[in-house]
Parts: C-alpha cells; sequence; structure tokens
C-alpha cells in the first residue's frame, strides 16, 4: 500500500532517468507526478463511463500537497457522481481562466499598483480569458496569439495591440517559470505596432483655441474635462477619475491620494480660478466622481467624443495626452522654471531624480499655484 505523501517526501523526491508517478496513499487516485528534469506537477486518475481517464490539477508548488489533495478530492467526488471532470475544462486548474487567475493573485497583486493591476486585469481577461478561457493553457498556440493581436489592429487600435502583447507575453513567461507551459506561444511573435517612440506633438496656440471652443460645444462633462486637461496639464485618467473629496474650495486645492497617481507619490494640484469656475459649474450627477454620467462610476467613452471634438475643432493627428505637453511647453515659454513645471506634472525623473529627489522636499505650493494662475491667463486671453 503506498505511503501518504508529506510535504517533506514531495519536497525532497529526486528526479532520475524516467518519468514517475507517485501515488499518494492519503487520497486514492493522487498521483505525485516528477519529470526526469526534476518539474514536478500533480494528477488524478479515475473512471468513467468504464473507461480510465486521467485529469491533469496542476504544477508544483504552485498546487502544493494540500492544493492538490483538495482538487483531487473535488475532481474524484465528480467522478464518483457520475461526472467526467476532465470534460469540464473551464473548471480545471490548468484552463486558462484558471491560470489566469492564479496569475493575478500570484503575480500581479503582489507587484502591481492599483491602477496598472486593474488594467492588467483587464486586458487577460477581455483577451485570453474571453477567446481562450475554457481551453487548457498548454493548448494555447502562437497563432491564437497572433489572431488577438491582429484582429486589435485590424480595428484600428495597433498601440493597445502592443499593451496587450506586452501583459498577455508576461503571462505566459510566467506560465513558463511555473512549468504550466513547456514554450511561450509569445516566442517570436514581436509587438504589432512596432516599437513605439515618444511623441513630440505640441499644439499650436491656434489650435488649442480651436480644442477649448470645440471642448465648449460639446459641454459637460467631457467637454470641461478637456478644459481642465488644458488648464492644468495633468494626466487624463487623473483628471477623468477627480472626485468630489479630493477638492478643497476654500484652499483652491486638488489633492490626488498616492493610489491615484502614477509615482505613487501624492501629489497637489493648485486650483486656478479658471479651473475653479469650470468645476463648479458642473451638474453634481455623482456623490462621488465629479465627471459622470451616473451615479457609480467616473466618465468613460474618450474615443468617441475625441472623434467629435476632432470634427468640432478640425485639428487633427493630435491625442488628449498632447495636452499635458504643450501646457509643459506653454509654461516654458512663458518663463516658468522647469522645477515647478516638473513639480506641477509630477515628473519624478528630471530635476528632482537621485539624490536631489532624497534632499528637496521643498513641494513648490505657491510657485506652483502662481505658475497655473498665469497660465490659466494665458489660456483665457488666447480663447476669448
Amino acid at each position: 500500500m503506498a505511503r501518504a505523501l508529506t510535504v517533506k517526501s514531495v519536497e525532497s523526491v529526486a528526479p532520475d532517468g524516467d518519468r514517475r508517478e507517485i501515488p499518494d496513499g492519503y487520497l486514492r487516485g493522487l498521483y505525485l507526478i516528477v519529470q526526469p528534469s526534476g518539474a514536478k506537477s500533480w494528477a488524478v486518475r479515475y473512471r468513467h463511463d468504464g473507461r480510465p481517464r486521467k485529469l491533469t490539477i496542476g504544477s508544483y508548488p504552485v498546487f502544493d500537497l494540500k492544493a492538490a489533495r483538495e482538487a483531487g478530492s473535488k475532481a474524484l467526488r465528480a467522478a464518483a457522481e457520475g461526472r467526467d471532470p476532465a470534460s469540464a475544462e473551464k473548471r480545471t486548474a490548468d484552463s486558462v481562466e484558471a491560470v489566469v487567475a492564479q496569475f493575478i493573485e500570484r503575480h500581479l497583486k503582489r507587484g502591481y499598483r492599483p491602477k496598472p493591476l486593474k488594467e492588467a486585469e483587464r486586458l487577460l481577461r477581455r483577451y485570453a480569458v474571453k477567446p481562450w478561457g475554457s481551453r487548457k493553457i498548454s493548448e494555447i498556440k502562437r497563432a491564437d496569439v497572433r489572431n488577438v493581436l491582429e484582429g486589435i489592429v485590424a480595428g484600428g487600435a495597433p498601440i493597445a495591440a502592443n499593451r496587450v502583447h506586452s501583459v498577455v507575453r508576461k503571462f505566459f513567461n510566467w506560465c513558463l517559470e511555473h512549468e504550466f507551459i513547456e514554450t511561450s506561444p509569445c516566442a517570436g511573435l514581436k509587438p504589432p505596432a512596432g516599437k513605439e517612440g515618444s511623441r513630440d506633438r505640441v499644439l499650436s496656440d491656434d489650435e488649442l483655441r480651436r480644442i477649448w471652443q470645440a471642448a465648449e460645444k460639446l459641454g459637460p462633462p467631457y467637454g470641461a474635462m478637456v478644459q481642465l486637461l488644458v488648464l492644468m496639464g495633468q494626466r487624463r485618467g487623473e483628471v477623468a477619475g477627480m472626485k468630489w473629496g479630493e477638492i478643497d474650495f476654500e484652499k483652491r486645492l486638488w489633492t490626488l491620494p498616492r493610489e491615484r497617481v502614477k509615482n505613487d507619490r501624492r501629489h497637489e494640484v493648485p486650483l486656478s480660478s479658471q479651473a475653479v469656475t469650470i468645476i463648479r459649474a458642473l451638474p453634481r450627477i455623482s456623490d462621488h466622481f465629479v465627471f459622470s454620467l451616473n451615479a457609480e462610476s467616473p466618465v468613460n467613452g474618450f474615443g468617441k467624443n475625441k472623434d467629435r471634438l476632432d470634427e468640432l475643432s478640425g485639428v487633427s493627428d493630435w491625442v488628449l495626452h498632447d495636452l499635458r505637453r504643450t501646457v509643459a511647453s506653454g509654461m516654458a515659454r512663458l518663463g516658468i522654471s522647469l522645477a515647478v513645471i516638473e513639480k506641477i506634472l509630477n515628473h519624478v525623473p528630471g530635476s528632482f531624480a537621485g539624490i536631489v529627489g532624497v534632499y528637496q522636499r521643498h513641494e513648490f505650493t505657491e510657485e506652483k499655484r502662481a505658475a497655473l494662475e498665469r497660465w490659466a491667463e494665458h489660456v483665457e486671453r488666447l480663447v476669448c
């Protein structure tokens, strides 16, 4: 009779020249598979409709002894009830859906901040789980990944395809490292849009005026959001997700908590009188979000509204992030110092990189306020 496996015995079992299946005397039907390479995994053997069947649970140590017994018990229980656990691939531990869930829990949630985590999870669920969720992870081939990426490019979103390529490649590299697969289906696949260079588009004063006036015609919430991007030079996601609780109208200050900003540092943005006027004029649809179409979530639908903005303004070949670069360039033209501009944009690299960033803790609050007021007055002269 086989002995019950222990944590120590599973850990210490050594490979030899042949593939080995070591039965667990505690749970009959559960086996530890040891490859000649030393890789270990778990499987359950059972009978269904009178025929022997095998279900692969997953690799060790992703599945430790306790987890393997729990998964094995569930599979054997299903077989005893007349169901074939191997036929329900979506429920198996090595389905794409199940492995993605493990990747999120064991990797993303341990090393990613909230915003990048949310975006990576969204991309994986849409472009990996949705098309392949019930398939075994080992069945996904290069053609499957290529077809997904080419579909995104064909839909007119090559840069988005690059983002999907990046997160899916990281996922399959993790699967390779944890021995869910022997080769990555992303191997040899280059980013669909090629290497992305940094943009250098700066809008002219005339283009900025036309975009501002088009935003007025577009109206709230999207038009007002674009006008705040022009006035403050902050990131689109930060402005779109602005919350009433972050605004102090008395101090004319917008404070973003560290979890809402890219560099994980609390950021204060003084509000110009023009910015305050725009925010106060917004209908308060949500008690939480400043820019909202309902009571529960911030505004979205940027692509559709950006197309409308282009149509109204007659300005082409630009993206919303170009407003941030335009604000920085415009402030420099007004003679505002680089150090103050970087503080407004919440840039850590540059003037405050390295040892300077360690010892320079001055937040330039009054300097930022004066600069933003000066820039807002410049914009006001342009659009009037």
